[in-house]
């Protein structure tokens, strides 16, 4: 009785838990909709600006020479707008254009948040191609995730099995990948490996190909990636069959099954749950992990934090770095914990 009442309450908080993140998401949606509708054009935006920038925009029109830098980034909700020349005249007019009202940005806290949009915008990659900003974090972190979890049910097989050279040879995989660090792991892949097997990583995709640097970085960082995670999710997915009764596996021979159908149909089905938490934290150790691709030039959310700073000379740009970063830690952490809700509500 007690057990089904405990149960019970479980289910009962999982749904109201659920009703409240539901409801905050919708807020958030209309939110966001209500101030993209009533916010201003880049056009409004465009005529807020001085009579001397006005005056150069309409210089420039029949000019082959430009001087003016025109910067316009847009989240719908909020939006930014600036004008830069450089030289002996040096110019900068910045605007911030929020709730249907345009805000001067040159100095103060205007100028504090037009930066922080300027940089978030850049560093999301928005209007790039899908190897910028967090979309190439996010891709790079699941399918290193995805890609080393398969490998890794051979390797934590491997080294529970009987035969002994099997269960040294993934032991040793797993020591190597675990005892050496990330970075250095992602120089042999992307520096040593073709140098001793003489290929290039750009020369795998068209030569005439802008991307093909970036490309041929992306899949010499997957494999890395891929090849460590297999590593600590082996350790995992190990732990996890270890942790179940050992009775069962004696009642499945009774019942005339081989070891495959006994770990295939018996053991992993249940060992799975006990994993979802250790899976989870590996997935959020990868998202942070993936950050070190700036050492290849891969632009990812660091490294275009990196090269804002560089061209920008302001240290603020790591401010949004941090807040995508935690955003996107937070979001999966809380889809993560869901999911053992979920699970663990009917155990």
């Amino acid at each position: 009785m007690k057990d089904y009442l405990k149960k019970l309450i479980n289910i009962r908080q999982w749904e109201q838990s659920s009703k409240t993140t539901a409801i905050i998401i919708v807020a958030v949606v209309l939110l966001f909709i209500v101030l993209s509708v009533i916010n201003v054009s880049e056009s409004a935006m465009m005529d807020h600006a001085s009579a001397e920038v006005k005056q150069m925009i309409e210089d420039e029109k029949d000019s082959s020479r430009k001087r003016l830098t025109i910067t316009y980034n847009d989240f719908k909700a909020i939006s930014y707008l600036s004008f830069t020349t450089s030289g002996a005249k040096a110019l900068q007019e910045s605007y911030v254009g929020f709730a249907g009202n345009i805000f001067q940005a040159d100095e103060g806290v205007g100028k504090f948040t037009g930066q922080m949009i300027n940089y978030t915008y850049r560093m999301l990659g928005i209007k790039q191609n899908f190897l910028h900003g967090v979309k190439l974090t996010m891709l790079l972190t699941t399918l290193s995730i995805l890609i080393g979890f398969v490998f890794s049910i051979f390797l934590a097989l491997g080294k529970i099995s009987k035969n002994v050279i099997i269960s040294k040879l993934s032991s040793a995989y797993i020591f190597f990948f675990r005892g050496t660090p990330l970075l250095i792991q992602l120089f042999v892949v992307y520096f040593s490996v073709p140098g001793i097997f003489g290929f290039s990583w750009r020369g795998l995709f068209d030569i005439s190909d802008p991307e093909a640097v970036y490309k041929g970085a992306f899949i010499a960082a997957l494999i890395a990636f891929s090849l460590n995670a297999a590593a600590y999710c082996a350790e995992i997915v190990r732990a996890a069959i270890q942790s179940i009764d050992k009775g069962q596996h004696e009642a499945s021979k009774t019942l005339g099954l081989g070891y495959a159908q006994t770990m295939t149909h018996i053991i992993i089905p249940q060992a799975t749950r006990r994993m979802i938490p250790p899976l989870a934290n590996e997935f959020i150790m990868m998202i942070k992990d993936v950050s070190l691709v700036f050492a290849i030039s891969l632009m990812d959310i660091t490294t275009i934090s990196k090269t804002i700073m560089t061209s920008e000379g302001s240290y603020l740009v790591f401010l949004p770095a941090l807040v995508i970063y935690l955003i996107v830690t937070a979001i999966f952490t809380r889809i993560f914990g869901k999911m053992e809700e979920r699970l663990s509500v009917y155990e």
